[in-house]
């Protein structure tokens, strides 16, 4: 599978998750979460997405500048719009040089530039959506067991090949 199939595999199964999940749970504070809920992960995962597609754009990404849009965490019909549109977008996706803004002082935005590409950021939106869909999993099985997710959802296509090869030995 390569780089943008994983993706919009991903993609979909979010989409999945999102469009079969209640909407009173979608919203509901999860305990084993801190109390976050699963439209708060879903919208931090795309809103990663947005900011790369936004920097692609203008030729800078900067994730530490995210919206924090309530209406994506808050209603699952946005939350579904937004990753038909980024679907869209990792569609027609091409790669090509950009910058990402990175700042790690805790007291003032003191942004740093590196030098990144297009296909580098996918494969870091890829893994970090699939960190969060992990924590959404642990979310689903406490507060809606009723959804049925893929085998995969949450789980990192290398930590797929390591069982399998452990468990066919």
């Amino acid at each position: 599978m390569n780089i943008r199939n994983a993706c919009t595999h991903i993609l979909a199964q979010l989409h999945g998750l999102v469009e079969q999940i209640r909407d009173s749970d979608f919203v509901q504070p999860v305990e084993s979460l801190g109390h976050s809920t699963i439209g708060q992960h879903i919208r931090h995962t795309l809103e990663f997405f947005l900011c790369f597609q936004n920097g692609w754009r203008e030729g800078v990404i900067n994730y530490d500048r995210r919206n924090h849009d309530k209406l994506i965490e808050s209603d699952k019909f946005v939350a579904l719009s937004v990753i038909r549109q980024v679907q869209e977008f990792v569609n027609t996706l091409h790669d090509k040089p950009l910058r990402l803004e990175v700042s790690y002082d805790l007291f003032q935005e003191d942004f740093e530039t590196i030098e990144t590409t297009a296909t580098r950021e996918l494969v870091y939106n890829i893994e970090h959506a699939v960190h969060h869909m992990a924590i959404i999993k642990i979310g689903v099985r406490e507060i809606a067991g009723y959804l049925t997710l893929p085998a995969d959802f949450g789980i990192a296509a290398s930590t797929i090949r390591y069982k399998e090869t452990t468990l066919s030995r």
